[in-house]
């Protein structure tokens, strides 16, 4: 349970790609494969300090409190600061949100001062959490079946490389949510080939209703920043 009490919703963002690219590597050397390139993923995200990532949703509920979207920077061990956003009501407020190791404050509508919460109260998870490699993004990586690649395309100036995979509809529960476990999760994921840095991930499926598609997008950037991330005194 990460970013949401049962699940991250993520918003579909359209990948800004040129044309597709020719193989990188050379006639005489192998192309790597679909799994490899998702292994050095997972270990340039499991070697990441810091990152920053970008989440937006397609196809949340108008009802329920649910986390819709939000920015934020992850720190290793266990620490975040930005804005999520959430819908609570019909309307969708921003929070301002800290979490410290374990401790998760944010600053409330009509306040100006961090207070201590409970994030479930509010739809999400500790989103301090998202780097540790045994709860965070990168056991997806680990857990994906059926992995095939796909295009090339070269993203403000960085060529990544496109997997396409299934993932076990209950890990996706356990780290996203999903209303129908049984159903395996379809990811398309973009990999930098250069740096092996995960850049986005676009989950699609059951997360709200076991019937219908939802779709989930994690955008990272900015692996091994210099960022710092301090406890804020509450009110």
């Amino acid at each position: 349970m990460l970013l949401r009490r049962r699940a991250v919703p993520l918003l579909a963002l359209a990948l800004t790609a040129g044309p597709v690219l020719a193989g990188c590597e050379g006639e005489d050397q192998p192309e790597e494969s679909a799994t490899e390139l998702l292994e050095r993923a997972k270990q340039a995200l499991d070697d990441a300090e810091t990152l920053h990532f970008v989440l937006d949703s397609e196809g949340a509920p108008d009802t329920g409190t649910e986390l819709v979207g939000g920015e934020g920077d992850v720190a290793r061990p266990a620490s975040f600061e930005g804005t999520l956003q959430v819908t609570a009501l019909g309307s969708t407020i921003d929070l301002d949100v800290v979490s410290v190791d374990g401790t998760v404050y944010a600053m409330l509508p009509f306040t100006s001062e961090f207070s201590v919460i409970d994030p479930a109260q509010f739809g999400f998870g500790d989103p301090g959490e998202l780097l540790d490699p045994e709860t965070g993004i990168s056991q997806l990586l680990a857990e994906a079946e059926r992995a095939e690649l796909g295009e090339e395309r070269r993203v403000d100036g960085e060529v990544v490389r496109e997997v396409t995979a299934d993932l076990p509809g209950d890990l996706v529960e356990q780290i996203l949510t999903s209303e129908d476990p049984s159903r395996p999760v379809q990811a398309r994921i973009s990999v930098a080939t250069e740096s092996g840095e995960l850049r986005r991930v676009e989950l699609t499926g059951p997360f709200f209703e076991a019937g219908t598609d939802a779709t989930y997008v994690l955008e990272l950037s900015d692996f091994g920043a210099d960022v710092e991330i301090s406890a804020p005194v509450p009110g």
